[in-house]
């Protein structure tokens, strides 16, 4: 039995416009997981303890939360986890019309940081203390400016800021969305196309070197170069992307469903689930399932 879909925002940003600005103060979260075609640029502020969804990254937040998401399809939504009547969110949420940008802009050269910041958005990406603090009275200006050329000029400094922030790091996991780590990077594009598609069955490291006509040893190195991650890791990882689809996305029993993504037995298969999103697939199910409407 297939889980309900995801609620699709209708937002309004118009055509005629590259980007809204909704600027709010509220006592909780209200709205539920959901996508929307455009891009966004979420800051939030005093709501430490509550729960960040992104796609399969769940996380409870500090008292100041900035995640930039530009992926049509990617599941997105904020939870309370604790009733504090006196709290006082803060939140400014910006939408871009993804035309305007990335057809009409990232394609140049000179956007070259931008493209990339697009490009790893589309996992959800969060940004650290520092640069929140940075960009913080940039993004108040920009809600105060009146003059619509002066304001598209100080969101694009917005963006370059971000995209030269050294705090950045990506939330959804690339099986769950979909997108390889690396668009650019055909032998790695290959490697992960091999691992999907035989990610039910052992995998072992001299077959994917093979893939790509590359030593064991070489082909260790390139991976740990372009994941960071030893092969092991990186292949689990794939295979716990793959299963927290699975978890959202199905009513199968968790057993059925690791060794369908190919582990050897369900402890091992809870153990690096829970290693990796910091809770069992039992409690990661229940959570997407209770705020999915």
């Amino acid at each position: 039995m297939k889980l309900p879909k995801t609620f699709e925002e209708i937002t309004p940003l118009s055509a005629r416009d590259c980007f809204v600005v909704m600027e709010r103060t509220k006592k909780s979260f209200t709205f539920p997981l959901h996508v929307h075609p455009e891009c966004e640029l979420n800051l939030i502020e005093r709501a430490q303890g509550a729960l960040r969804i992104v796609g399969d990254s769940e996380e409870l937040i500090d008292d100041e939360d900035l995640v930039f998401i530009t992926n049509p399809h990617l599941e997105h939504a904020w939870v309370n986890r604790y009733n504090n009547p006196e709290q006082e969110i803060h939140e400014v949420t910006i939408q871009l019309n993804p035309e305007f940008l990335v057809d009409q802009i990232l394609i140049k050269e000179q956007f070259a940081n931008l493209r990339t910041l697009f490009q790893m958005a589309k996992n959800g990406v969060a940004f650290d203390h520092e640069t929140i603090a940075r960009v913080r009275p940039m993004i108040q200006e920009f809600i105060d400016e009146k003059n619509g050329l002066f304001a598209v000029t100080k969101l694009l400094h917005i963006l370059y800021e971000l995209s030269i922030s050294t705090g950045i790091r990506q939330l959804a996991s690339s099986s769950f969305t979909h997108n390889h780590v690396s668009e650019f990077d055909i032998r790695l594009d290959k490697v992960i196309a091999y691992i999907r598609k035989n990610y039910q069955r052992p995998i072992y490291m001299p077959d994917a070197a093979a893939i790509v006509n590359m030593s064991i040893s070489s082909f260790s190195r390139f991976i740990r170069k372009h994941t960071s991650k030893s092969f092991v890791r990186f292949l689990t990882d794939i295979r716990l992307g793959i299963a927290a689809r699975f978890l959202l996305e199905t009513d199968d029993n968790i057993a059925d469903i690791s060794f369908k993504c190919g582990f050897t037995n369900l402890s091992n298969f809870n153990r690096s689930f829970k290693q990796a999103k910091g809770m069992t697939p039992t409690l990661f199910r229940k959570n997407y399932k209770e705020h999915k409407i």
